[in-house]
C-alpha cells in the first residue's frame, strides 16, 4: 500500500517538478518567441514541393505559424535550394573513402511587405561526419538518405531559431 502511494506521488511530482524548471520539448510552440506580428508570412521559394519546401513549413505550422497569401503576409520568407555535398575525410588501406563529410546548406532572407530585407540573406548550414564501409554500399546509401532527411530538420529548426532571435530582438 505504501509502495503504491509512493509511487503515484512521483508520478505526479514529476510533470510538476519538470514545468517548473523550465523543460519543454523541443520544437514546442513557445520556443519560437515570435510576436503576433510575425505570425502570417508567405513562403516565396522556387520549387515549393520539394522535401525541404514542406518540412520547413510543416516545421514552422508546429510553432504557431500561419502561411498565408502574399498580399496577406506581413513577412516574406525567401527561401533558397538546399544544396547538398559530400566529400572524403580520410581513406583506409584500400585507398577507398573511410570516412565522410556531409553538408547540406540552404539560403534564406525575410523581406517585408514593401519588399525590403528585414534579414538579409544568410545560410543556414548543417554538417555532419559519417564512416563508410565500402562491402555495404546499398546499407550507407540509405544511411545517407536519412541523414538527409535529419539534415533538412536541422535547417529548418535554424532558420525558424534565427527569425526568432531577429524578431525577439526588434
Amino acid at each position: 500500500m505504501l509502495r503504491s502511494v509512493t509511487t503515484l506521488l512521483l508520478a505526479l511530482a514529476l510533470p510538476a517538478m519538470l514545468s517548473a524548471c523550465g523543460f519543454h520539448l523541443r520544437g514546442a510552440a513557445s520556443a519560437t518567441g515570435l510576436p503576433e506580428g510575425w505570425r502570417q508570412l508567405y513562403l516565396a521559394t522556387g520549387n515549393p514541393n520539394s522535401e525541404f519546401s514542406r518540412d520547413l513549413q510543416s516545421r514552422f505550422s508546429a510553432n504557431g505559424i500561419e502561411w498565408v497569401e502574399r498580399s496577406e503576409a506581413a513577412y516574406i520568407l525567401v527561401l533558397g535550394p538546399e544544396r547538398f555535398s559530400q566529400r572524403n575525410l580520410s581513406i583506409n588501406s584500400q585507398a577507398r573513402a573511410a570516412e565522410f563529410e556531409l553538408t547540406m546548406q540552404a539560403q534564406f532572407a525575410v523581406r517585408d511587405k514593401e519588399g525590403n530585407y528585414v534579414i538579409e540573406p544568410a545560410d543556414a548550414v548543417v554538417v555532419k561526419q559519417m564512416e563508410n564501409d565500402p562491402r555495404n554500399v546499398v546499407g550507407k546509401a540509405e544511411e545517407i538518405r536519412l541523414i538527409q532527411n535529419e539534415m533538412r530538420e536541422e535547417l529548418s529548426r535554424q532558420i525558424l531559431r534565427r527569425i526568432g532571435f531577429h524578431a525577439a530582438a526588434q
